[in-house]
């Protein structure tokens, strides 16, 4: 099963548009995230909703931030992004009947909840700003991992 890597893309493009002075159009967000144009549009159209970005069209337009670094955390990012699926294992469902299943179920269940409790938990904890500051932070020891788009 393919990994959704939309909340991870979505981050990167909006640190880098943090670091630019003006609107950055479609075109060049999708090279950074090295996608399609039209998936960045429909992607920030959801995050712009959310009041977290702007676009501007015509000449010299784009998108821009607007909001405050600090007071957006992970999971307002998440929660923009229309909530996707945090897990991809599920249960078996093939005999409802059963009561092997119904306990293993049960069990799994559980796990999965606290699981997702705890990544959310920490999804509140991180904001935009922090992600900038370890940005920051590399970019100040010439990490050669940072990407240079």
């Amino acid at each position: 099963m393919k990994r959704d890597s939309r909340l991870s893309g979505v981050l990167h493009v909006l640190l880098h548009m943090a670091e630019m002075d003006g609107p950055v159009t479609s075109e060049a967000l999708a090279g950074i995230m090295q996608t399609n144009p039209v998936v960045v549009r429909r992607t920030l159209a959801g995050l712009r909703e959310q009041g977290l970005v702007t676009s501007v069209k015509g000449h010299g337009g784009g998108w821009r931030l607007c909001c405050d670094l600090d007071a957006v955390t992970l999971h307002d990012i998440y929660v923009a992004l229309g909530e996707p699926v945090v897990f991809a294992m599920g249960n078996r469902s093939e005999s409802p009947g059963c009561l092997v299943e119904k306990a293993v179920n049960a069990h799994m269940n559980d796990a999965f909840q606290q699981a997702e409790a705890v990544l959310m938990a920490r999804l509140r904890d991180v904001t935009l700003a922090d992600l900038s500051r370890d940005f920051h932070r590399g970019l100040q020891r010439r990490d050669p991992t940072h990407c240079s788009s």
